[in-house]
């Protein structure tokens, strides 16, 4: 077991000590040897699995205390099959970049020593070819806002220490402070240098240095400090870099962005780890190198759950956390509105689980029924109903309104993934001024032919013919009524909403 120790600025850190991998490149390089050992599918879901303090005698306490036991269940996490293939992703990533970069190789330390002069003497060429070889790759975690992306992510990193203090290895002297993984958060503007500032300045917070003070010059170019960044990767043996909200390169920046984490992995070796929601998808189908790299090692797409085993698996999991009075037990009709108010989005269905029970302590009914489940959607889901009514139609007009719920599709039988079978906002942009600039307009009635009028048919409610003749007879027009039916949609949007 490691030991945990103290730095001067105060951070914990982890000291050393080293496994014995079956894997022959894994062992010989501290970096990887002080690593975690690989688990089994079983062990990985024990680490994963984060329960909460709850005793069934709790619901007899007052209403009050209730209330707030209740915000435990922001705290649970439960293990699905995604957060597996995450958890594997994220380890292969860190291990496999560690290979090229092991510290007692003498052809990385001579890499090290002739990129760190010329860094210094300013010579340093991002685009010049060197003899280092790296194993370092990259990887996507693409999902609907909600699903716990960022959440997973931080849960599967604080099973892996991030700050390791070498001092010896196999009986040789190796001061050597390890960071393992580092996150960073895309700046809203694109700007290269703000990810930079960030990433000297998360470095000098978790270890206690001065490398903003030493490297940040305003006279300084991002394309100058890039190199400074790889230099102070190199020192602190950086694992991998994790960037989360990564869809804020959709308008801008992104060719410029995209280079600079290719020279990351290709001249310092560091992996890295994209995390971002549907509107990042067409950043790396745009750029090849990125998604050539992200395609050999993992590309990870969580869309919401259906209504089926994972989401009942997950529903059932929570359930039994209930501080009601009366125990509730779950049944096909609360599974249902469940679904149906959420969508299968993670974050909603704990919170309309919590406000559910806060609703019948407060009311003291302390039980709910589907009704109530229903009710407490209408209040508290009110600013998203838009986006859920949205995710429900499977319309990929309607769900483009909200780029971080665009629905990415898995083609069947394949690890690949492809988003070809949903228009992208550029085509429907391109459908909608189409139609404003040929100004279509909407009749305001429709002619029904004399031989229909005369014959006097009934027809069936489902027959269209039946609704064309409501619009003769009515002020309403045609559009009008089948636009209320929901057998059309209403173009409208897209010639005042889209089209601008």
């Amino acid at each position: 077991m490691m030991n945990r120790i103290f730095m001067d600025n105060g951070m914990e850190a982890t000291e050393a000590s080293y496994n014995e991998f079956p894997l022959e490149e894994y062992n010989s390089n501290p970096f990887i040897q002080t690593l975690p050992p690989l688990m089994n599918k079983q062990t990985i879901i024990k680490n994963l699995m984060l329960p909460i303090s709850f005793n069934v005698e709790e619901r007899n306490w007052d209403g009050s205390y209730r209330l707030h036991m209740i915000q435990r269940l922001y705290k649970l996490f439960q293990p699905l099959p995604i957060h597996v293939d995450i958890w594997n992703v994220i380890f292969s990533l860190l291990y496999q970049g560690y290979i090229a970069r092991n510290p007692f190789d003498k052809e990385y330390r001579g890499y090290i020593n002739e990129t760190g002069k010329r860094i210094i003497n300013r010579s340093f060429d991002i685009n010049s070819r060197s003899n280092f070889r790296t194993t370092a790759s990259c990887a996507t975690l693409i999902g609907y806002s909600g699903m716990g992306k960022t959440t997973t992510v931080n849960r599967i990193l604080s099973n892996i220490p991030q700050i390791i203090v070498h001092n010896h290895y196999n009986d040789q002297h190796f001061n050597q402070i390890q960071l393992s993984h580092l996150t960073l958060q895309t700046p809203h503007n694109s700007s290269l240098k703000a990810l930079t500032l960030q990433f000297f300045m998360k470095v000098d917070e978790l270890l206690g240095t001065n490398t903003f003070q030493k490297h940040v010059s305003r006279n300084l170019s991002t394309d100058a400090m890039l190199p400074l960044m790889g230099q102070v990767a190199h020192n602190i043996g950086l694992g991998m870099l994790v960037i989360d909200e990564i869809q804020h390169l959709q308008n801008r920046g992104v060719q410029q962005m995209m280079n600079y984490f290719v020279t990351l992995m290709n001249s310092f070796g560091v992996p890295v780890l994209f995390i971002g929601t549907p509107a990042s998808y067409a950043i790396f189908q745009n750029e090849f190198r990125i998604a050539r790299r992200v395609s050999g090692n993992g590309e990870i797409i969580w869309n919401n759950m259906e209504n089926g085993k994972e989401f009942r698996f997950l529903l059932e999991s929570i359930w039994k956390y209930q501080w009601n009075q009366k125990f509730t037990p779950l049944n096909e009709e609360l599974i249902k509105v469940f679904y149906e108010e959420t969508q299968g989005v993670s974050d909603l269905i704990v919170k309309l689980f919590v406000n559910v029970q806060m609703m019948a302590i407060s009311s003291g009914k302390e039980e709910f029924t589907a009704d109530m489940v229903n009710k407490v959607a209408k209040e508290q889901f009110k600013l998203m109903k838009p986006m859920l009514e949205a995710i429900k139609s499977k319309n990929p007009y309607k769900m483009v309104q909200y780029e971080d719920l665009r629905r990415v599709e898995l083609s069947e039988g394949t690890a690949q993934k492809k988003d070809n079978s949903i228009p992208n906002a550029k085509k429907i942009n391109k459908v909608a001024q189409e139609l404003k600039q040929k100004q279509i307009r909407i009749p305001k009635t429709t002619i029904v032919p004399k031989e229909s009028k005369a014959k006097n048919i009934d027809y069936s409610e489902d027959d269209l013919r039946s609704l064309l003749k409501q619009a003769s007879k009515s002020e309403r027009s045609a559009y009008q009524i089948l636009l209320e039916k929901g057998y059309i949609d209403n173009m409208r949007i897209w010639q005042e909403g889209v089209v601008k």
